[in-house]
């Protein structure tokens, strides 16, 4: 009876199906960072004070400075204060200008900004003093989003297919990403925000599946780590696109609209003919891996597709499956937090691009910037070091460079941006490091479910950064203080989890935990 990586060696392990696989799979992840971090740029702080239009019913004449010298009181810096107002009078002019106002009281008519800012969402839904925290709070619902879509298109893909999942999630990320554009209230906005993304959860997660199971064990990180480098040129594509693109609408509209160039994927995406065979779905593999074989111009003996048959009848996995076996339970629970310290110290830096004190595009450029080398080290850091290393000691710089920003003077704008492009650079590949990884320990039939759970954990981080992030008005070593000790806490758990360099996947529960090369070394001693 022949294996599943016995016909992907025949076939190639990685050809050149595998490696246009690769890119459809990888064309995606080119705007999935404009919906990630987008929003960051559509809300940049600008000045603004209280709209005090009443004023000119008695004086019609007055200049802008002397309107708001009678009716915005001054803080203690001498500027205009952006959230407060003298409180409306029934008066003359010319005693207002006599005895002055000295009420105050918040703004009661909305806000005026500078007329020659383009429309962004702050200025187009009032996102400022009382109403701010309503932008952190669409951060999160966003993050949500992420959260209900890996519970979600996780355990949908383990029983559909990663094919139609991943279709289906480009088709509602296009939908809804143009929709954004054209919401009438802010409220709108953040329930669209909120099935992007879901949409985007969806994708992520059979990008891991897709992308290990048609490739053979030594390709598996490169195959995975390189539709992640997509993700990084998107990155640096947001910079571009938001420092081109200032209104907000138009914005959207560039971050979305290309999607629907994806159509064509109906045709061309192949399912993952391992999750067939899984499923008992012989012929429709055989077809799969035919068209691959012939792909890269390697002849499939006959009898060795006939002998391809599923070890056993595998049922599908439930989440419930995660839990039954010990060292699957310790995996997945380990596996977990680790998704968790990733994501709370990735989103922790990325959405403080506007605290470091330095211009937030080229801050953005530099972080995507970055990401490039963060991924593709990691190709030959698993190779040379094995996951369990890797995944710790990243995890473990990432958390200690946030401790060490805690400890920096707010002068020091330019140590601070470095210091946190490197914390960017570990979070970055400690992340990839995570994909690699879970595919990898959990079984075929529950790879998705595994990874879904995972990324569940993940978007509960990814939840709770935006709201993390304003408890720097407390102090402002808060925010890092939690970024960096949750990582730094986790990375010792990972020396628990089983090394899976090497190893061929699993398809079922029903193999043990795999031994790393030190086991093995023992059991033969």
């Amino acid at each position: 009876m022949a294996e599943f990586g016995d016909l992907l060696c025949a076939l190639g392990e990685c050809g050149l199906y595998q490696k246009l696989l690769i890119l459809l799979l990888s064309l995606p992840l080119l705007l999935n960072p404009f919906q990630m971090v987008g929003q960051v740029f559509m809300a940049v702080e600008v000045p603004h004070h209280c709209d005090t239009s009443w004023i000119r019913a008695v004086g019609p004449n007055l200049t802008e400075e002397e309107q708001l010298n009678l009716t915005v009181p001054r803080g203690a810096d001498g500027q205009f204060q952006p959230c407060s107002m003298f409180s409306p009078v029934d008066w003359e002019l010319d005693a207002i200008l006599a005895y002055g106002l000295n009420d105050t009281q918040k703004c009661s008519s909305g806000w005026v900004y500078p007329s020659e800012q383009p429309p962004s969402l702050l200025t187009e839904f009032d996102l400022v003093c009382d109403r701010a925290v309503l932008n952190d709070v669409s951060q999160s619902i966003y993050m949500a989003g992420l959260l209900i879509g890996a519970m979600i298109f996780g355990m949908l893909s383990d029983r559909i297919g990663r094919r139609p999942v991943f279709l289906i999630s480009i088709l509602i990320q296009g939908v809804f990403g143009l929709g954004i554009a054209f919401v009438p209230h802010f409220y709108v906005f953040m329930a669209f925000r909120c099935v992007v993304g879901a949409a985007l959860s969806g994708i992520m997660i059979t990008v891991v599946s897709l992308a290990t199971e048609w490739v053979g064990i030594s390709y598996r990180p490169k195959a995975l780590l390189i539709t992640h480098t997509a993700f990084a040129i998107g990155q640096m594509l947001v910079a571009g696109l938001s420092y081109g693109i200032r209104n907000w609408r138009l914005l959207e509209i560039a971050g979305s609209a290309p999607l629907f160039a994806l159509f064509f994927y109906i045709w061309v995406l192949p399912e993952s003919a391992r999750w067939l065979v899984t499923k008992g779905r012989m012929e429709e593999a055989k077809k799969l891996l035919q068209k691959a074989a012939a792909t890269n111009k390697h002849s499939l003996p006959a009898e060795l597709l006939e002998q391809l048959k599923p070890e056993k009848e595998v049922k599908s996995g439930s989440f419930l499956d995660l839990f039954r076996k010990q060292h699957m339970r310790n995996v997945t629970l380990i596996m977990a937090f680790v998704w968790f310290a990733d994501s709370i110290v990735y989103y922790g830096l990325s959405l403080s691009v506007t605290d470091f004190g330095l211009d937030i595009y080229l801050t953005q450029l530099a972080f995507g910037a970055v990401e490039l080398p963060a991924r593709i080290s990691c190709i030959f850091l698993l190779e040379w070091f094995g996951r369990k290393k890797v995944q710790g000691i990243l995890l473990l710089l990432a958390g200690l460079i946030c401790l060490i920003l805690t400890g920096i003077p707010e002068d020091q704008p330019v140590v601070i941006t470095v210091l946190a492009i490197i914390g960017k650079f570990t979070a970055t590949a400690a992340f990839s490091t995570s994909y690699v990884y879970a595919a990898e320990l959990f079984p075929t039939i529950l790879r998705q479910t595994g990874v879904g759970l995972c990324s569940t954990m993940a978007r509960v981080a990814g939840i709770l950064a935006p709201l993390i992030i304003p408890l720097d008005q407390y102090h402002r070593a808060i925010p890092k203080a939690i970024f960096g000790s949750i990582p730094v806490l986790v990375a010792l758990f990972c020396i628990l989890l089983p090394e899976t360099r090497g190893i061929d996947l699993a398809d079922d529960t029903g193999n043990e935990q795999p031994l790393d090369e030190e086991q093995k070394t023992e059991v033969s001693l």
